[in-house]
């Protein structure tokens, strides 16, 4: 194995060329990896046999890493090290994030082969044709936004989630006491605390890593923003002591309300939605999508 290691911070993207000259030339090497001491990428030759491939079988950014993280680079360690084991991990990498990556198309966009997929499962005795199918694409979208929320809240209140509560609690005690407050260096008024940094993390788990988002914190106000653009904010996060809330950056609909309080969450003054725990953002992936698809149309943000 191969691992070349560049200096802290420094873009990795930039150097693969070069490590992938020393692969192509060494045979017996099965797998390589690049590092700057922060973030790793892993490579084999799934594509043509001795060849590095250009993309990355595994990505690992040590300041983010996971349990699932952990258990991979074991994989790595020197009494644990099988090359042909690697590169069956490097297969099931490429394939979860391929499959992932549909799943989530599917359930985000809804597409007509997902419509037609649902209406055959599910029974209905009509003929799927396109006239039907534009019809009941609103519903299919419907559905899949109060079956996630559903699996969501259910996972929540389940009797293993009850029985673990305390533990969790203790351990969510450790967590907040470990991770210190950030404050900004230009304005000591702004501190980023965890569950700011929390609600960003769970935004992003709902919309999946493809997802162009980013966080702002402000004085008055933590911003998930979209794109990066200030104007497009995905969401802003009160971080009231007493009753931290979110606001969306369009007028909640009925629909919305419904979802809202089916959730078990109050809807507060300003239409805001009370989150009294940055896990509860969990239980909103419909209204997390409607405001991520609403952020990225440009005709939103024209003016009139």
């Amino acid at each position: 194995m191969f691992v070349e290691a560049k200096a802290f911070g420094e873009k990795l993207v930039n150097h693969c060329p070069q490590l992938s000259r020393y692969f192509n030339a060494t045979p017996e090497v099965a797998v390589s990896a690049i590092t700057n001491g922060r973030e790793w990428r892993f490579f084999t030759d799934l594509n043509n046999k001795n060849i590095m491939d250009e993309s990355p079988f595994l990505t690992i950014d040590i300041y983010e890493i996971s349990e699932s993280d952990i258990q991979q680079l074991l994989r790595f360690r020197h009494d644990q090290f099988q090359p042909d084991a690697l590169r069956t991990l490097a297969e099931e990498s490429i394939y979860l994030s391929a499959f992932t990556k549909a799943i989530s198309d599917s359930l985000r966009d809804v597409d007509q082969d997902f419509v037609k997929y649902v209406a055959g499962r599910s029974s209905v005795q009509r003929q799927l044709n396109q006239k039907f199918v534009e019809s009941i694409t609103p519903l299919v979208r419907q559905a899949v936004e109060r079956s996630v929320s559903a699996m969501v809240v259910s996972g929540l209140s389940s009797s293993g989630y009850k029985e673990k509560s305390d533990e969790n609690d203790e351990k969510q005690k450790e967590v907040s006491t470990a991770v210190a407050d950030v404050v900004d260096p230009d304005n000591s008024k702004i501190v980023t605390t965890a569950s700011e940094i929390k609600i960003y993390e769970n935004a992003k788990l709902i919309l999946g890593d493809d997802a162009d988002i980013q966080y702002k914190d402000t004085e008055s106000y933590f911003t998930v923003l979209c794109k990066g653009k200030t104007n497009r904010w995905l969401l802003r996060y009160f971080d009231n002591k007493q009753r931290p809330s979110i606001q969306f950056p369009f007028e909640l609909s009925e629909e919305s309300k419904k979802e809202i309080l089916r959730a078990g969450l109050d809807i507060g003054a300003g239409d805001q939605v009370v989150i009294d725990r940055p896990e509860n953002i969990l239980r909103l992936p419909g209204l997390i999508f409607d405001s991520y698809s609403y952020c990225s149309n440009d005709e939103n943000f024209r003016r009139k």
